[in-house]
């Protein structure tokens, strides 16, 4: 049978074109900058298909960046990535170009929508193929015999039992997964599936791509199962194509390797506002819930004053209860419900290895000394803010690393569990890279119009950059961002500078720029290491004319 065409070409300006001829002839043509994440579509009914016209500019500018990138190692990745978007899309379209006046209603697997889904011509002996009117992705019924729901249908004529996104557990349940659940106790009940895993015992054969499972549009394995339901959502990709685009977003090692990656991990985080209490947020909760299986929440008291939620760093896979949070946030917060988030005890677990003046070793080594030789031979090439997402390759494997993005994850997924509940407000307590994931929600709610505000944010030895532009973090702020920071505080001097060498953490030297509803405490004085905040110092409230105690306040 034939195949689809699909050519791309470098225009002059930096501006790209991809151009698709389907095996009938019907044709779409894509145009746009190298760094347009949205392209200009050309006329034509392919255009009107969402799956096809991101995944073919996902190809266009994964081979702009095989082409461009400084190193060998670079193009070979974005060259990968750029022959899996380009499959899918010729899939696609020659799925797409073909369809039939049959239609099945049903939740498509891939949008997680409810929409008609119209039938495609197909050679004799292949399974039958459908095209969700929502998203544009290929699909095909549910092998569930009871289940209406439609599954993703991939490339091939391989006969396997292909089930839907509820049997497939790559979501709680199609109905509620756009639905309130009350307090943030409740989450638990929220993520109870309502069907059976019947994909769990099919044996999958003949696939490819990535290491996928053939029907699973996200991929909801380990890592791939984030990197796929992101892909999906920010970009409607779908198959390998949604994985190896979300993990690139997501900072999952393939940032480095060129496109959209470039953006940075938080950057790009924070634009999943828009699925925040969604069906989308809803499965990226549930991949994340399946990749990690230490997150909890925690209901330490109940009370009637705002709820209060507090997150470690270091210390989250042993701490049970309140341990060192029970004096500071009852002395601030006595009437408040409070709850703890639990997460990453596996990353964390490495990181509790560090200490002392052996952190930069254990950060750094061998890695750090290779990545600041690349971060010198980019510089010297002007690659400006692109040098540290390329660097990051080095270092992806890196403890630090490695926890910081799941800090980061777990930052979203607690902005969308927040999202779902009824509460006006919540504060925000974090400690380490805690205050990360905090900085994290409170970016990620300030993307998602009706969201809980945030009544104040309490940030103790943060361990995230602080220069940069934070009117996003302060923008559902009511009371202020209190930034507790300590010169003494080594696992930030040492450490964090050591794994990032081109910032300085904000639980170190403070925001900058600060001001307005950003104010940066500094405890020096008080705290002499990275474990001593909880037990000296004193959350404030309201903007004080003075500091309590000995510490200093600044914008």
């Amino acid at each position: 049978m034939p195949k689809s065409e699909i050519l791309f070409r470098m225009l002059y300006g930096g501006r790209i074109q991809c151009d698709v001829v389907s095996p009938k002839g019907y044709k779409l043509t894509l145009s746009g900058n190298s760094n347009d994440i949205i392209p200009e579509v050309g006329q034509g009914m392919l255009g009107d298909n969402r799956a096809l016209v991101t995944n073919t500019w996902a190809f266009a500018l994964a081979r702009y960046e095989a082409v461009t990138l400084p190193e060998e190692d670079l193009q070979k990745a974005a060259e990968k990535r750029a022959r899996q978007f380009k499959k899918t899309a010729g899939w696609i379209a020659e799925v797409a170009e073909d369809l039939t006046d049959e239609e099945k209603s049903g939740w498509c697997s891939s949008c997680f929508g409810k929409h008609a889904h119209r039938k495609a011509k197909r050679p004799v002996g292949q399974l039958p193929a459908y095209v969700c009117g929502g998203c544009g992705t290929p699909t095909l019924p549910c092998a569930s015999l009871t289940c209406k729901n439609m599954a993703v249908r991939e490339e091939g004529s391989v006969r396997v039992q292909r089930y839907c996104a509820e049997h497939r557990h790559e979501i709680p349940g199609f109905e509620k997964a756009d639905r309130k659940m009350g307090e943030l106790s409740d989450y638990k009940e929220f993520l109870k599936y309502d069907k059976p895993d019947l994909a769990r015992s099919v044996k999958m054969v003949g696939l490819a791509g990535a290491g996928m499972a053939a029907a699973a549009p996200f991929a909801l394995l380990a890592a791939p199962a984030f990197g796929g339901a992101v892909g999906a959502l920010l970009g409607g990709y779908s198959g390998a194509a949604a994985t190896n685009f979300g993990l690139a977003l997501l900072g999952g090692g393939a940032i480095a390797a060129g496109g959209l990656g470039m953006a940075g991990g938080t950057a790009v985080i924070t634009a999943l506002g828009a699925a925040l209490g969604g069906a989308l947020g809803g499965s990226i909760m549930n991949a994340y819930v399946r990749e990690d299986k230490s997150f909890h929440i925690e209901m330490l008291q109940g009370g009637q004053g705002i709820p209060v939620i507090v997150c470690n760093g270091f210390l989250s896979e042993n701490g049970v209860g309140w341990g060192e949070w029970r004096d500071i946030i009852r002395d601030r917060y006595p009437d408040s419900p409070v709850y703890r988030v639990h997460w990453g005890a596996r990353e964390l677990k490495h990181l509790g290895l560090m200490g002392g003046a052996g952190a930069a070793k254990f950060i750094g080594g061998a890695a750090l000394k290779d990545a600041a030789a690349r971060a010198a031979k980019m510089a010297a090439k002007r690659l400006g803010p692109v040098a540290p997402a390329l660097v990051a390759a080095d270092l992806a494997k890196n403890p630090w690393h490695v926890a910081k993005n799941r800090a980061e994850k777990t930052g979203v997924i607690l902005a969308d569990l927040l999202a779902r509940t009824n509460e006006e407000a919540y504060v925000l307590v974090g400690h380490s890279l805690g205050a990360r994931a905090m900085v994290v929600a409170a970016q990620t709610l300030a993307s998602k119009k009706g969201a809980p505000r945030v009544q104040a944010m309490h940030l103790l030895g943060a361990a995230i950059g602080g220069r940069g532009d934070w009117k996003d973090l302060t923008a559902l702020v009511d009371d202020a961002v209190y930034n507790y920071h300590s010169t003494n505080d080594n696992v930030l001097k040492v450490a964090y500078s050591a794994s990032q060498p081109w910032e300085k953490a904000a639980g170190y030297m403070g925001f900058k720029p600060a001001g307005g509803k950003l104010l940066n405490i500094d405890v020096s004085s008080q705290v002499k290491g990275h474990s001593q905040y909880q037990g000296n110092v004193r959350l404030l409230s309201e903007h004080p004319a003075a500091p309590i105690g000995p510490a200093e306040i600044s914008a």
